[in-house]
């Protein structure tokens, strides 16, 4: 293989990467539209979409993450006199 061939093969692999995430970032932006219609849709039928971002990034949590998480929070909520 020549030392053309080689930059030839390179260029032609690196396009190929380029186009393919391109490609995804494209996807992506439009699953990101997809979720924020599907938020204002929440919020129309009268539900906190602030409260279910919140309980979306408790359920990705491990559940011994989320327990320790919680248990963390309500520490620190009695410690500055929060509790009721």
């Amino acid at each position: 293989m020549t030392e053309d061939t080689a930059v030839t093969s390179d260029a032609g692999k690196l396009n190929t990467f380029i186009d393919r995430i391109e490609r995804l970032e494209e996807e992506k932006r439009e699953l990101a539209t997809d979720i924020r219609e599907v938020f204002a849709e929440a919020k129309g039928a009268g539900f906190d979409v602030k409260v279910m971002r919140q309980v979306l990034r408790l359920r990705k949590m491990d559940p011994a993450d989320r327990a320790e998480t919680e248990f963390l929070r309500d520490e620190y909520k009695k410690l500055l006199g929060m509790t009721e």
